[in-house]
């Protein structure tokens, strides 16, 4: 397999809309399969509105469904520079020499790189080794009590919710910024898999039983899902990258022809599409490795016939990604995307992470 990608420039001011403040979900529903669900049927050009609940009855039959079995870490740690001054840390990324080496975000950042420690009496010690120009900084960390950096934060720490969403993290989210298929042993993402956030046990046992199959793989979401792209051109947007782990069986489910594939959010589709671009045939074996595939119109899909998402913020490479899907291998879907949009806020559909859900097929 190829994948096709035709050169195309687009104004980053192109992917703005105006969105009202109050269709910001601020909080999740008190029922995760009680949220909307926006259909679009790209063949016929359709637009329908359902509930969540009603995704098992949408799906054309025994498709192959891949989902992001990610945990969200509690990234977010407290601490003290040495002058007494507080200092929050945000763990993006453990570096690939060191487990106790991370990229983080530190808040204040330049006092605390000036300062070049900080801690929390008894919990760690920590050193800013370096302050890189993305505004991270590359930092090293002591742990006198807990085996790695996940075991401490998963104690100490608080989850990092979005910055959309415009309150302390609770209890409850603990629970509901996790997707029920969540596993424990791999906390390695500072963001939920969101579309993954309306299923429940009840809906996953329906579409087993109807014949689907779901594969699992894990991509660590990072910060750069909320980064909104800063260049001009969006061509010139230095794209992130997010480590990714596909199991054996989800690598063979997707060179198998004979399904149709439904992706279950953006880091689905980013995952699957890094891994078919760059296997010709199937390895043999599980696959580590990171996705810094930047899809935008018009992009050729090799591995996703169906999508399901959530509303993705103005300026951000979401909208590209979804923008291509809507419309493979042409330039009209932002133009399209833009359409489904407007639909959708008329109808007052909630947005962003705790929002409703956008089925694409």
């Amino acid at each position: 397999m190829s994948m096709s990608f035709k050169e195309n420039f687009m104004l980053t001011e192109q992917l703005e809309y105006h969105l009202p403040k109050e269709l910001i979900a601020q909080t999740p529903l008190d029922q995760r399969d009680q949220s909307r669900l926006f259909v679009y049927n790209r063949a016929t050009q359709k637009v329908n509105h359902h509930t969540f609940t009603d995704l098992p009855q949408l799906l054309e039959s025994k498709l192959a469904i891949f989902r992001n079995n990610v945990s969200v870490l509690k990234a977010r740690i407290i601490g003290n520079r040495p002058s007494g001054g507080a200092v929050e840390c945000l763990l993006l990324r453990r570096s690939e020499h060191s487990s106790k080496i991370w990229k983080c975000l530190l808040k204040p950042g330049g006092k605390t790189a000036k300062a070049q420690y900080f801690g929390y009496q008894g919990e760690y010690s920590a050193e800013v080794l370096e302050a890189m120009k993305t505004g991270e900084y590359l930092v090293r960390f002591s742990l006198p009590k807990d085996a790695d950096l996940p075991a401490l934060a998963q104690r100490i720490g608080k989850l990092p919710l979005p910055p959309y969403v415009q309150r302390p993290a609770s209890k409850e989210d603990e629970t509901r910024y996790q997707t029920v298929y969540a596993n424990g042993e791999n906390r390695s993402a500072v963001a939920a898999p969101t579309a993954g956030l309306h299923f429940t046990d009840k809906i996953l046992n329906e579409l087993k039983n109807s014949g689907h199959s779901i594969h699992d793989l894990s991509l660590s979401v990072g910060l750069g899902t909320f980064r909104p792209i800063e260049t001009s051109k969006i061509e010139d947007h230095p794209m992130h990258a997010e480590e990714y782990f596909l199991p054996y069986k989800t690598g063979q489910a997707l060179f198998q022809k004979d399904q149709k594939r439904l992706a279950i959010g953006t880091t689905c589709v980013r995952a699957i599409e890094h891994f078919l671009s760059t296997t010709q045939t199937h390895p043999g074996r599980p696959v580590q490795a990171e996705a810094n595939l930047f899809i935008r119109p018009p992009y050729e899909f090799l591995g996703v016939d169906h999508l399901l998402t959530n509303f993705h913020l103005p300026g951000s490479t979401l909208l590209c990604l979804v923008a291509a899907f809507l419309a493979p291998d042409k330039c009209q879907g932002l133009q399209k995307l833009k359409e489904l949009y407007a639909e959708a806020i008329s109808q007052k559909y909630r947005f962003f992470s705790y929002g409703d859900a956008m089925l694409v097929i």
